[in-house]
């Protein structure tokens, strides 16, 4: 606003100083003009109860928190629309009320996405920290958005914010059998267990076809442990220097440890474990090494630590590992069989819009095979169908049986040949009967 025109408004608020839509403008023009301490000795005077609409009492309660008047200003910021909350996010920070503010930003932003602004949230998430020498009274305040002073695994670790439980897997009802008797119970009655000199906790192996739930069951296992669960990528892990890698595994176990009861879960396990006589590097093998002695715990105690690893090709994986005491129990993941197809293909269709009269049990006899991720790609191709028949009808139309139909013709399912090449090393690599749960898997199913 150019000076001429503020100079008029301002002569005409003077002549009639109660006009709040007026006193609200000028208020508003003075704090753009960078003039905070004008704009809030005008609020002040005309005092807080001429403000009464939102956008006054927000124009207000700007200017008083640019000239420094807090308390004030977050007086006016009182309601509740999500620009006025924004604004109060800022009022709070600058307040010193850290949890209030963050509140009242997830307010703002709850009641208008729009008002998202990531600057303030990087503010609002930033710590203040003292930093001084060593004996002496803190004398610099540092504000730091990295959580530098937390522990290193504390952020290579990635634990799961909601519980997940054997209710959320669909089908394997043979599988979660053997996971609740041979796991969870012993996290559930750890007494009884301990009279037998059974240990909580251990190594578990759970193999099988890419997309079949290894790692859905890993999580639930968790979750039905009442358990943290710590998921272990790969590049958390792996370091291009020397003894990085051992020192980073050692660190995570240390973490979960510590965190007992925990569940520790290595996907893609061959990655760190797989057979040392096929690696050129020796790198590779000292880390193979420290995770076996790791999981020994001869120096530690991985009393209430549950080690779960998953992997698509098992006899990748170093023998050392399946010893007693390490991965001493090997569980297989099959393909869903139909009742487990069945109630896969329901999950998915029941969060999203779809006909009532779909047969699923018929779709789920037409899936011999499917993994649970190619099913979710079958129901995902139909959305597409159903997607483009909305935007051609300008209206919603939900998935129907003839678009899953459809959808069957070009999904095909992926797990037929992890079956062929398991079947081979079932066949004639099956030492100790290793994998006897794949030969029945596939006498039963007719794969043989």
């Amino acid at each position: 606003m150019d000076n001429a025109t503020l100079a008029s408004l301002r002569a005409a608020l003077a002549a009639s100083p109660r006009n709040v839509d007026l006193l609200t403008v000028v208020v508003a023009a003075l704090v753009e003009r960078g003039e905070a301490a004008e704009a809030a000795r005008l609020v002040r005077e005309a005092g807080a109860s001429l403000f009464e609409r939102p956008e006054q009492r927000r124009a207000a309660a700007r200017a008083l928190l640019e000239a420094g008047d807090l308390e004030r200003s977050l007086e006016l910021a009182d309601a509740k629309d999500g620009e006025t909350q924004m604004l109060r996010a800022r009022v709070l920070h600058a307040l010193g009320r850290p949890k209030e503010a963050v509140q009242a930003y997830q307010d703002a932003v709850a009641e208008n996405p729009t008002l998202e602004d990531v600057d303030l949230k990087a503010l609002l998430g930033a710590r203040v920290r003292e930093i001084a020498p060593a004996g002496e009274r803190p004398r610099m305040r540092v504000i730091s958005n990295d959580d530098t002073d937390a522990p290193v695994m504390a952020r290579l670790l990635h634990p799961e914010a909601k519980a997940v439980t054997f209710v959320d897997v669909g089908g394997l009802a043979d599988v979660k059998k053997q996971i609740e008797r041979r796991i969870i119970m012993p996290f559930q009655k750890p007494s009884l267990f301990q009279r037998f000199k059974k240990r909580v906790g251990g190594g578990i192996l759970l193999y099988g076809p890419p997309g079949c739930g290894k790692t859905l069951l890993a999580r639930a296992t968790a979750g039905e442990c009442k358990a943290g669960f710590f998921n272990v990528a790969i590049h958390d892990i792996l370091d291009m220097y020397i003894g990085e890698s051992e020192r980073k595994l050692h660190a995570i176990f240390e973490k979960a440890r510590s965190s007992a009861p925990a569940v520790l879960f290595f996907d893609e396990l061959e990655a760190l474990a797989g057979k040392r006589q096929h690696t050129r590097e020796a790198t590779s093998a000292k880390l193979v090494s420290q995770f076996l002695a790791e999981m020994d715990g001869f120096a530690q105690n991985n009393a209430g630590v549950l080690i779960l690893g998953a992997t698509n090709v098992p006899w990748a994986v170093d023998a050392a590992f399946r010893r007693p005491g390490r991965f001493d129990r090997v569980l297989f993941v099959p393909p869903p069989d139909r009742e487990g197809r069945e109630a896969i293909l329901r999950r998915l269709l029941d969060v999203r819009p779809s006909a009532r009269d779909i047969d699923v049990a018929a779709l789920a006899a037409k899936t011999s095979g499917f993994s649970g991720a190619d099913l979710e790609h079958l129901v995902e191709t139909a959305s597409d169908e159903a997607i483009e028949a909305s935007l051609g009808e300008k209206a919603e139309v939900p998935i129907a049986e003839a678009h899953l139909v459809a959808a069957l013709r070009d999904v095909k399912p992926t797990t037929l040949e992890w079956l062929t090449t398991a079947r081979n090393y079932a066949r004639y690599a099956n030492e100790a009967g290793q994998y006897d749960e794949v030969l029945d898997f596939l006498k039963r199913h007719g794969k043989g």
